[in-house]
Formats: structure tokens, sequence, C-alpha cells
């Protein structure tokens, strides 16, 4: 009974001082009021509650007591009962109205609070932090991104960290229009912010940033081509294209192949691709037969979307070595002379044909002394003066070859389009159904590959041949998916663990199917059978990237 009676005291007492403080005009006469405020905050629950109101109302009225009420307040928000933290937390950001020095330390507090495992609690460090970013936007994200970027402590700051990065995503950046005032001063500013964050990201954070960033006017559709340069350059950044390619580095492979479909967005909106096709051209393609059949198959698909956005230097450099890996890993290998058996890769003969054709339309006379063509532009590079007719029947001779092929697989394609027919109107379950309808788009995936492959071989015939430069050809992966970026399971950054999803082709050969995406399996499965009386395989285009460090794989 006596302890009832103390804690109502204490509760009237601090009714009282509350009121008086109210009440004055001139609150810094009060300050013995507001000490006892504090005092009394170390009571009852009911009095530190409504004592964790009443600190930081007063707060700015007495200077010479900010140490210990900030103290006191501190103490409150690391109290077991959930009421008291609660109003503790909201009582924050009061503490930096008029006092915007304090925001800083503020946002700080507040963001070692959002590993609270109560949901009211994360909810009210939300809005208090929201209400912080209002104040000062400035401050405020220059603090929360300076958390996100130093982390000491792995069992501990770690989780801070990507609780921080989650109310980045779900809070800051939805309010992009109402928090980023004045609008160009403040898209710069996250911009810098953000540019050091990706020192040290796991994939799926640099996709959120990147996304965040493509979003912002600063980069809109009206931003001149410098500011698409500087977003290729944080790509070009996490690809690492400085670094030596090593074939058995299966995280920088899928990086770099995440990083190129992440780029051709902004290559179509003018940024160069020179800085990637030159490290593809000098370290990537000389090795790219002893790469994973996938993961090659990947960088070849990247390469067909970024080549109708290459400048003609880069097409001439790049042009001797694709026609020297047709000839050599896919003429040679994929498409041969004669029926031996070997198996062909339909999708790889429709990536490096797209290729070809692109890059020979910016340097057409290149094609004279690598492929035996006849083109001329009166330069010096066009070679008239030599004989190349040998280049020009070996290189005929294999599409002679590879067209036989594909027009075979096509009608067996066809008969198979007949037979699904019928199966599907014999379906009764739904399971038949969906089974019969997967494997129509088996063989329709299977059937845009071909038309594509037969469309680009048939001007090549010709000693002075028309290349293909528009857009009359649509890639067969991207007619299924529509997006020219592949979908990814866990995204990209730099330094932190990775898993990886197989990639994709589109084979007729002698061996099983394949694994992989959804899009190549349907070609897979229709392509199995088709090519020289064997099966065909056809891997799925997957993309996986890693995360931060502390011994872990980057991709």
């Amino acid at each position: 009974m006596a302890d009832f009676a103390d804690e109502a005291k204490h509760i009237e007492k601090l009714y009282e001082f509350g009121e008086r403080l109210n009440e004055s005009k001139d609150k810094s006469q009060n300050a013995k009021d507001y000490q006892g405020i504090i005092d009394a905050a170390n009571s009852s629950v009911k009095s530190k509650q409504l004592a964790a109101q009443l600190i930081p109302r007063f707060f700015k009225f007495f200077p010479d007591l900010w140490g210990p009420a900030l103290d006191c307040h501190l103490d409150l928000l690391e109290e077991e009962d959930l009421g008291v933290r609660v109003q503790a937390i909201r009582g924050l950001p009061l503490f930096c109205k008029d006092n915007l020095e304090n925001v800083s330390k503020i946002v700080d507090i507040l963001v070692q609070l959002l590993a609270d495992e109560d949901f009211v609690a994360r909810d009210a460090v939300n809005k208090a932090l929201m209400s912080l970013l209002r104040q000062d936007v400035k401050a405020s994200l220059t603090t929360l991104f300076g958390r996100i970027l130093n982390v000491d402590e792995p069992s501990t700051e770690e989780l801070i960290r990507e609780k921080i990065l989650s109310f980045v995503r779900d809070k800051v950046f939805p309010a992009k229009a109402e928090l980023l005032k004045p609008q160009e001063e403040m898209e710069r500013h996250i911009t810098d912010l953000i540019k050091k964050s990706l020192e040290d990201v796991t994939g799926a954070e640099f996709r959120m940033f990147m996304d965040f960033l493509k979003g912002l006017s600063l980069f809109g559709d009206k931003a001149p081509p410098e500011r698409m340069k500087e977003l290729v350059g944080l790509i070009e950044a996490q690809a690492d294209l400085d670094a030596q390619f090593t074939v058995s580095d299966a995280d920088h492979i899928d990086r770099l192949i995440s990083c190129l479909f992440m780029a051709i967005p902004f290559f179509i909106r003018g940024a160069s691709s020179s800085k990637f096709l030159n490290y593809l051209n000098k370290d990537v393609l000389p090795v790219i037969d002893k790469l994973p059949e996938e993961r090659k198959l990947d960088l070849l698909k990247a390469i067909a979307e970024i080549s109708p956005y290459t400048t003609p230097q880069d097409s001439r450099q790049i042009l001797s070595s694709i026609v020297q890996l047709l000839k050599a890993s896919i003429f040679y290998k994929y498409m041969p002379g004669r029926k031996t058996g070997e198996e062909m890769n339909f999708t790889y003969v429709e990536c490096l044909l797209y290729t070809f054709h692109h890059l020979a339309h910016k340097v057409p006379n290149a094609t004279n002394s690598l492929c035996g063509y006849k083109i001329v532009t009166g330069q010096p590079s066009d070679r008239l003066g030599e004989d190349f007719t040998e280049h020009f029947r070996e290189f005929t001779e294999r599409l002679n070859v590879v067209e036989e092929l594909t027009r075979a697989t096509m009608k067996k394609l066809t008969q198979g389009m007949a037979e699904h027919n019928k199966a599907m109107a014999a379906a009764k379950s739904e399971d038949e159904k969906n089974d019969v309808k997967t494997q129509k788009q088996n063989t329709t995936s299977g059937l845009r590959t071909c038309n594509n492959i037969l469309a680009m071989t048939k001007p090549l015939h010709s000693k002075t041949p028309s290349f293909i430069g528009d857009k009359s050809i649509t890639l067969s992966w991207k007619e299924a998916t529509q997006t020219s970026v592949p979908a990814a399971a866990n995204l990209p950054g730099k330094k932190r663990p990775s898993s990886t999803v197989s990639g994709s082709g589109a084979t007729a050969s002698k061996k099983g199917r394949g694994a992989g995406g959804m899009q190549n399996q349907l070609v897979n499965r229709a392509l199995e059978g088709l090519s020289q009386g064997g099966r065909g395989g056809v891997r799925g285009r997957g993309r996986g990237w890693g995360g931060r460090g502390r011994g872990r794989g980057y991709w």
C-alpha cells in the first residue's frame, strides 16, 4: 500500500512540474522543476513513462541540463517495460526541435534501436527516424549511410546494418519526392552517399541502390549521356574490370555477367560500352571455351544484347574475336562441315550470328579479310587486293550445314506442335494440360531460335552481304521474356556471399538435358531428339550475386 502511495506521489509531483513549466512564460526560470522531472524518472514505471514525455518536451529551454537530461532519457530507452521504451523512442525527435545540431547524434541512437525484437518498438523507431529526416534530411541521410558503411563487429553491427538498409529501402526510398528537397541538391547528396556505400555491398544491395538511382530525376529520361556514363562507371567498378580474369573464379564470372546485363539499358541511352568490350575482347573471349557451358552462353547473350550499341571503333576491335570464336568454337564444334555426330548449340549460333551482324554493320569492310567478302569503302582496310576466297568458301560451307540442321529441327518442331495440340484436346486433368502447355511453349521457343538463325544466315551467302543493323531480328530469349536484364535470385555486390544459379543455352546433342531457367528449359525440351537423332539440352539463365566479405564469396 505504501509503494502505491509513493508511486502516486511521484506521478503527482511530475504533473506539478509539467504544469508549472507549461504555464511559465520564461521557462528558463523553472530549472528546478525540470531537474525534478529528471530525478523522478528513476522511480516507478508510470513515472518513467511520464518523464519520457516531459524530458524531451522542455529540453530546449535548459541548456545547462542537456547532458543529464539526455543521459536520463537514454536510460529510459533501455527499460524492460515496452511502454517506457516506446514513449522514450517517440520523444527522441524532440531533442532536435530547434536544436538541429543534435540530429546526427539522435539518428545514431535510433539506428541502434532498429534491432529491437518488438514490432511496436521498431515501428516507433521508424516513425522517429522519418520525423528526423523531415527535420534535417541531409544530416539524417549522412548519418544513416555512415552507419551502413562503417561496420566493425560482424555479430552485432552487421545486424544493425541490415536493419538500416531495410529502413532505407522500405521507408526512405519510397518517400524520395517528399524528402529530397531541394531536389537537385539532395539527389546529388544521396547519390554521393550511395557511391561510398557501394564499396562494400551484396548483390541484392547493389541492385537496390542502382534501381533507386535510376528513378531519380538526376538520371531520368532527360538526363544527358554523362549521367548515364556515371551510372555505368558504378557498374564497371562492381564488375571489377581491372582484375585479372581467371576461368576458375566463378564469383568474378557471375558478377561480370550480371553487371553486363545491368549496364545494357544505359548503353541504349548513350553510355559507352568500351571498357566492358575491351575487357571482354582482351581477357574473356580468348578463354571463353574454358568456361562452364552455362556461363559461356550467358556471356554470349550479354555481348549479343550489347552489340547494337557499340561504336565503330569498338566494333572493329571485337569483330575479329567474334569471327574467330565462330570459326574455332562454333563452326568447327557446333557447325560441323560434315555430319560427324557432334552437337550443335542453336542458341550459341543465334548469339554469335546476331553479334556478327551488328558489329559488321558498323564496319562492313572489316569482314573482307575475315570472311572473304568484297565490300568497297575506299579505305585501305578494304584489302581488296588480297585473295580471301578460301575464307569465303569455308564460311559459306559452314552456313550451309547450319541451315540444313536448323531446317530439319524446325520440321520436327512443327510436327511436334501438331502432336501437342492433339494431346491438349485429349488431356483431362489440370496437370496433364499444364504439361502439354509447357511442351507447346518449349516448341515455340525452339522455333523462335531456329527462325532467327535462318534469317541471319540467308544474307551472308552473298559476296557483298547486307548486314542486319536494325531491330528486324528480336533475340529469342528477349521475345519470350520481354526484358534485357535477367532476374536475379540473389544479386551482386562487392565483398558480400553468393549463390550461383546455372546459366542457359539451347543445345541439340546426343547428351541429356541440362538444368536451368524456365525460358531455356522450354527450348531444351523442344529440341530433345532433334539433332543427329539425339536428345537436346538447354541450360537456364540464372543470376547469382554474393555478399559481404568476412571470408565469404562475393557473388
